[in-house]
């Protein structure tokens, strides 16, 4: 954990106002072509459920799928940008906004690499930029193409504090020429932060993006890390999350206090056609206006646990859960597929 002074901008937290939230369709050319009914249902889901608390932005390279699914939403609640895509993983090639000091955003565009050059991303790396071209952004555009950044991969508190894990960030594919100090005064930089926190354990089977802190670990309102918890001694992932759980539980605040640590459970183990572990998680939840969108797996005991303990952090957010069973089949969940952008950014 390092610190540095960074002024004149600084990444919100996902809990304060929000303008929209970005979803890309899923089409036959993505990975999703052998189930796509399942997942377009998925969507369908999730969309009607983000409409109702915050507008939002579809792309897709054809997006009448989407407007015929939502055909029974006020269309003053959502905007449709035909734009080519490899995939529909928003949270990792969507816009990340920051808001400068005189108010106005910087509409930041990251290189999106597929998750250090596992699948094909030239698309997605460009939606932020075709976005910006079609004027659907208020701000100014930030070209980051030289350093390799996923949404996923990061969690502010709006205050200048910024999570992230080490096996993330470092992996030699993403920026492999930067050392550590040097990707965080990137950070710092970029977001205006004064402190980074890296995780430096955990991991869940399944996982491509070489642990998304979205996976894992979440900040919250009034200081709360919100973390996936494993008791179960048999389960493959127990040595790293309860290593992961021994380090957020020793991290400290700028004033020397103790974060407010709440754990989420691990969701019971789901499995693919070939017997390979998914990566199901409740930590990849999305946190709206007045709502959080929490993802679930049909595994009534663990789901309805992990709702009453969203309840508990977020007692002024109604708590909607999502049956994410279909978006797992692709190693990703709710997060994964959704990018919010702050109020007063969307044009």
């Amino acid at each position: 954990m390092m610190k540095m002074t960074t002024e004149g901008v600084r990444l919100p937290a996902e809990w304060e106002p929000q303008e929209a939230v970005l979803l890309a369709w899923p089409h036959e050319l993505t990975d999703w072509n052998y189930m796509l009914d399942d997942i377009r249902a998925c969507y369908n889901e999730i969309a009607h459920a983000i409409v109702k608390h915050a507008r939002l932005i579809i792309v897709a390279p054809d997006c009448s799928f989407a407007r015929k699914a939502l055909a029974d939403v006020d269309p003053e609640r959502v905007r449709y940008r035909e734009i080519d895509t490899n995939d529909t993983w928003a949270r990792d090639f969507g816009a990340i906004i920051t808001v400068r000091d005189d108010a106005n955003f910087r509409i930041n565009d990251f290189k999106f690499n597929g998750w250090g050059l596992k699948f094909a991303s030239n698309l997605d790396n460009m939606v932020t930029r075709r976005m910006t071209e079609a004027g659907m952004f208020n701000g100014e555009y930030n070209n980051c193409l030289g350093f390799v950044l996923e949404g996923g991969s990061i969690e502010s508190d709006g205050r200048g504090t910024l999570m992230t894990t080490s096996e993330c960030l470092m992996s030699p594919n993403r920026n492999g020429d930067l050392s550590r100090q040097e990707i965080e005064a990137r950070l710092c930089r970029e977001f205006g932060a004064t402190k980074v926190i890296w995780i430096d354990h955990g991991a869940l089977e399944g996982d491509d993006t070489d642990s998304h802190i979205d996976t894992l670990a979440r900040l919250a309102p009034e200081d709360t890390i919100i973390y996936v918890s494993c008791n179960d001694s048999s389960d493959s992932h127990y040595e790293s999350l309860k290593a992961m759980e021994r380090q957020i539980l020793g991290l400290r605040r700028a004033d020397g206090n103790a974060y407010n640590c709440v754990g989420l459970p691990l969701p019971d183990p789901i499995y693919d056609e070939d017997g390979e572990r998914l990566p199901a998680t409740y930590a990849n939840f999305l946190i709206l206006n007045d709502a959080v969108l929490m993802p679930v797996y049909g595994q009534k005991r663990n789901d309805d646990l992990a709702l009453q303990i969203m309840k508990i952090v977020f007692p002024d957010h109604e708590i909607i859960g999502i049956d994410c069973n279909a978006l797992i089949r692709q190693h990703g969940s709710l997060h994964c597929v959704t990018m919010q952008f702050p109020k007063g950014s969307i044009a």
